[in-house]
């Protein structure tokens, strides 16, 4: 049985204070899922929450970070930093950071495999722009953004990845991608990696989808067979909504 999982994926949002207020109202509103709940707050906060959320079952996840150990990469944060204050997942290839920051697949296959190397949790995240959907090229991109990213990973390894599919055009702009859409998307992720690794493997990773989802069509869109969860941006920040979201499976 795949595990249904709700990310809340906090972007650069949220001061402390702000930051300890919404996870206690989490921790009341969501203590009855029955979902993997994974939260995301900034790197300044990650401690806090970790503290906050320790008597909890909500994971707190780290919104990104560097490939190397250590060394002169001034502001970024190292895997062995994470772990140290209790953060043990990690969001990987994120398309903001792919956009904004420049992230490649090859970068990224780095971090995977550093995050792997400390046992950590990945969420590697992925999808095509809207020119890619317009061209009819969506297939492709989402195919070669996972055999570059993620593919080259030992079939025991899988165990530690979670994916989160987004189609970029359908991040913080207000649109989704149609139940169907995000149905036909899953289900061609989910053949790929049967078709390179296998049907075990396939069933049982866990693959959410990213774009918009907010509590007026996260139950539809978590009714597809093969969507198990969201990773959640804008509704992810008001206790309330990300509450009925992750409720929604």
């Amino acid at each position: 049985m795949r595990k249904k999982i709700v990310a809340g994926n906090w972007k650069m949002n949220k001061n402390l204070a702000e930051t300890k207020t919404l996870l206690l109202e989490l921790k009341t509103k969501l203590t009855a899922s029955q979902t993997e709940i994974i939260v995301a707050p900034t790197y300044t906060n990650l401690g806090s929450a970790v503290e906050i959320l320790e008597d909890s079952s909500i994971t707190v996840a780290a919104q990104n970070m560097h490939q190397a150990e250590n060394g002169a990469y001034t502001g970024e944060i190292s895997a062995d930093m994470l772990k140290s204050i209790g953060v043990e997942t990690v969001i990987l290839g994120h398309s903001e950071r792919r956009a904004y920051f420049g992230e490649t697949d090859e970068l990224l296959a780095s971090k995977v495999n550093t995050a792997l190397q400390h046992d950590m949790t990945i969420i590697f995240c992925f999808g095509e722009e809207l020119e890619d959907r317009k061209k009819n090229n969506h297939f492709s991109v989402v195919e070669n953004q996972l055999k570059k990213g993620v593919f080259h990973i030992a079939q025991e390894n899988w165990k530690n990845v979670i994916l989160a599919y987004e189609p970029v055009w359908a991040i913080g702009t207000g649109e989704t991608a149609s139940p169907e859409q995000a149905q036909e998307m899953h289900a061609f992720i989910r053949k790929t990696i049967a078709n390179t690794f296998s049907e075990k493997v396939a069933d049982k990773v866990s693959i959410l989808y990213g774009g918009s989802v907010k509590p007026n069509n996260a139950e539809e869109i978590f009714a597809n067979p093969d969507v198990d969860g969201g990773l959640i941006g804008g509704a992810a920040l008001d206790a309330e909504n990300f509450a009925v979201i992750a409720n929604a499976i």
